[in-house]
């Protein structure tokens, strides 16, 4: 699965664009992600060094730094997204004629969507971290590159809400409703607070422009 982030941006998108499994919408969200922190973190690599940003050399190393984690990190979930996924596909098809099968369906089917939640919710978590770092490269960075922070950010906020549906639709299918609606609230909570911090640092970057 690691091929998907080795491949050429041609390949994945023909990979994505095909009827396979797998890469899908979490894979994609997490590409996404990772493209907008790389974004915001050019944006600190162009401030660094600088003498008129001398005062914020240091807190934008240490961004960076966080930024370099993070595009690790949401690299890594869109082979991962393709990891859980490919179990849950073969569930489907598993038989369900008996009462027997179609309690081994449910099971095996109830703890593939709990891992297929699991990443796409990781992904969302990370994002928010990028977003929480693209309001410090807006305050800290060079004004000659700012729009990037604003393209960067409002592709982590794309992100976040692609990445949402990823959970939504596998906790719809989930028997255990107890644990679907935990899982929701979470992504929920992700949601009702990042999507608004990211309109609000890219309506700051697109107002410098007015």
């Amino acid at each position: 699965m690691a091929g998907f982030t080795s491949a050429s941006c041609e390949e994945f998108i023909e990979a994505l664009a095909s009827k396979a499994p797998v890469p899908g919408g979490g894979g994609a969200s997490a590409l996404v992600g990772a493209l907008g922190t790389a974004l915001g973190n050019m944006v600190g690599s162009l401030t660094v060094g600088k003498p008129k940003y001398a005062a914020v050399e240091a807190e934008l190393i240490a961004l960076k730094a966080q930024a370099d984690a993070l595009q690790q990190a949401l690299l890594e979930l869109v082979a991962r997204d393709a990891e859980v996924f490919e179990p849950l596909s073969r569930a489907y098809g598993l038989p369900n004629t008996t009462n027997e099968q179609k309690a081994a369906k449910t099971q095996v089917m109830e703890a593939c969507l709990r891992e297929c939640c699991a990443v796409p919710l990781e992904i969302m978590e990370r994002c928010c971290e990028s977003i929480d770092l693209h309001e410090q490269f807006a305050a800290k960075g060079t004004a000659l590159a700012i729009s990037d922070v604003g393209c960067g950010v409002a592709l982590c906020k794309a992100a976040l809400l692609s990445a949402s549906l990823n959970v939504f639709i596998n906790t719809k299918a989930m028997t255990d409703r107890v644990f679907a609606e935990k899982i929701n609230a979470q992504a929920q909570v992700l949601l009702d607070a990042y999507v608004t911090k990211a309109d609000a640092v890219f309506t700051d970057v697109a107002a410098r422009f007015a």
